[in-house]
């Protein structure tokens, strides 16, 4: 094999290894939630932002990320949530980290 062949193969070999973590990365944002008022876990995806713009709009609050609002703004958040209850939606595995 000539160097070209070689140095062209090994560049291939690394974009098909590193597509699939570029493109993963750039979705939103994943990651779990504790709600410490009712003692369980949600994984915060697209479909708990789709809930959080729905607790939003119905209670005429501003749209800003869950993480900046006040502990009162989060807690009637996560009773509201619960109240428009998914099975799906909550991470039961209280141990993993």
């Amino acid at each position: 094999m000539s160097f070209r062949h070689r140095y062209f193969s090994s560049i291939l070999l690394a974009l098909a290894f590193l597509t699939p973590v570029i493109t993963t990365g750039c979705g939103s944002p994943r990651y779990r939630v504790y709600d410490p008022y009712h003692n369980d876990y949600h994984r915060w995806d697209n479909h708990e932002t789709v809930y959080y713009h729905q607790w939003v709009v119905d209670n005429h609050r501003e749209d800003r990320d869950f993480r900046r609002l006040n502990r009162d703004e989060q807690k009637e958040y996560w009773s509201w949530r619960h109240s428009h209850h998914d099975d799906h939606d909550h991470d039961y595995d209280h141990d993993r980290h």
